[in-house]
């Protein structure tokens, strides 16, 4: 079967509507010209018409008076009538419908002849022959009955052209209302479909489904765009796979060492402390032994606090999602680290009332506390901590921010800060799971967060939380 490319296809479609058109105008075109000459043609013979029957009113005033300025005045008519019928033989004989007009100017040029014999008698004879009266009277019936004829049948002639340009004009437009029809079928069925199959597509590849897109059989190009970009999904699904297995390994790799550095010095730490413990166990200063085994315990209670965290960062658990006011949160949360803000910090809080969403409670405190408790650690000597919110009604949701007036990220450290294990703080300091775990709680929220800061200024986590979950997902 010979494929058609869409290009031919339009291409075709509109050299079959112009072929429609140029016919149409030019049928249209040609009945618009011999319309006009019809008119012209009618206004001419009504003139004529005009002219003969002032003739031979002169004519009629002559045989009741026989004033001889009456046969004058009819046989200057005449003239002017034989003129005029000279002028439509010479432009208009073609389209015209009479087909007896030279008969007629003959029997002008004989009535004119007539009105000279008349005019010629006059005075010559006590009165006119009755052949010569008749004659006159006779060629004057004639031309004025058969001009009438003539022009009704010019205006009868005109007004069935009107009627046919009229029919004509509602024959022509049904094919081109047909093609219409078919063309918008056409583009519906093989241009809008496939690019809406095309863009939906598209649009599922930006989300991360990598299935095909349903075959096409239009034996045009989209066929062949639909095949390639299928394709192309297959080989992204496959890169993707490919990807994800790295990222896997990646994400083991960082987590397999961030969990050794982690534990790493404690470990040390309590096996130092061992080992002078065994040496010293003879001796007798209880007090350096003692120091020693606190240490040993600080490190062990230092480990527990890096396994829960790993915990807390792997743990599956669902949400418990309830319908609570966000500035009770606020508050809860804060009540809970507020010995741990120095008096050198001022925290201003900026949360309105009505603020209310299904949350799991527990979980968005530990955010806000987690993001505080950072903001204290940037900030070195004294400084300010806001935490405002406002409602999103456009984006059915609310948004926080935590703002800090500390040191800043500097901006090559920002790409990194949620991923797990990374940290900015001391050694024994921080596990660095911190904010990994907030990112986990805000997206299993289907909620976002960002940060923005500049070094030496501050610091602030933006974060959206929607006002209902659409479905309980794991963290």
């Amino acid at each position: 079967m010979m494929r058609i490319s869409i290009r031919k296809k339009i291409y075709l479609a509109f050299a079959i509507f112009l072929g429609l058109s140029a016919l149409i105008w030019m049928r249209s075109y040609y009945s618009q010209y011999i319309l006009n000459q019809k008119i012209e043609i009618i206004g001419k013979k009504n003139e004529l018409l005009n002219i003969v029957l002032e003739a031979r009113r002169y004519e009629k005033n002559y045989f009741l008076s026989f004033d001889r300025s009456n046969i004058e005045e009819a046989l200057a008519y005449a003239l002017q009538a034989e003129d005029s019928m000279r002028n439509i033989l010479e432009k208009f004989k073609k389209y015209t419908l009479a087909t007896n007009l030279d008969q007629t100017h003959s029997e002008l040029i004989a009535y004119k002849a007539s009105l000279n014999n008349l005019l010629a008698l006059h005075g010559k004879h006590d009165a006119v022959p009755a052949e010569t009266v008749n004659s006159i009277r006779k060629r004057g019936r004639y031309l004025t009955s058969e001009l009438e004829n003539i022009v009704k049948d010019e205006s009868q002639f005109i007004q069935n052209l009107i009627a046919q340009s009229k029919a004509t004009h509602l024959v022509a437009l049904f094919p081109i209302f047909l093609l219409s029809v078919l063309v918008a079928i056409f583009l519906v069925f093989n241009v809008d479909r496939p690019l809406k199959s095309i863009e939906n597509a598209i649009t599922k590849i930006a989300r991360g489904d990598f299935h095909n897109i349903p075959e096409i059989k239009t034996g045009d190009e989209f066929e062949s765009l639909v095949a390639s970009l299928n394709n192309m999904i297959g080989e992204l699904d496959k890169r993707s796979k490919q990807l994800v297995q790295a990222q896997k390994l990646a994400s083991l790799g960082k987590l397999t060492s961030g969990v050794a550095h982690e534990l790493n010095n404690p470990l040390n730490n309590i096996s130092t402390s061992i080992q002078i413990l065994i040496e010293e166990i003879e001796g007798d200063d209880l007090a350096f032994k003692r120091k020693l085994l606190e240490g040993v315990e600080k490190e062990v209670d230092r480990s527990k606090d890096i396994v829960r965290s790993l915990l807390e960062f792997a743990r599956e658990r669902a949400l418990t999602l309830r319908q609570i006011n966000f500035k009770d949160l606020v508050d809860n949360a804060l009540e809970q680290i507020h010995l741990q803000v120095p008096a050198s910090v001022r925290l201003k809080i900026e949360v309105p009332d009505n603020i209310t969403a299904e949350l799991a409670p527990e979980r968005i405190e530990r955010v806000l506390m987690n993001l505080v408790v950072n903001a204290i650690y940037a900030i070195h000597d004294s400084g300010d901590i806001s935490i405002r919110a406002k409602n999103e009604v456009d984006q059915a949701g609310f948004s926080f921010q935590v703002v800090d007036s500390g040191v800043g990220i500097p901006p090559e450290v920002i790409p990194k800060i949620f991923d797990p294990f990374f940290t900015t703080k001391e050694v024994g300091k921080g596990s660095g799971l911190g904010l990994s775990i907030i990112y986990g709680i805000i997206k299993q929220h289907d909620g976002r967060i960002t940060v923005s800061s500049e070094v030496g200024k501050g610091t602030t986590f933006s974060c959206f939380l929607p006002y209902n979950q659409n479905s309980q997902a794991n963290f």
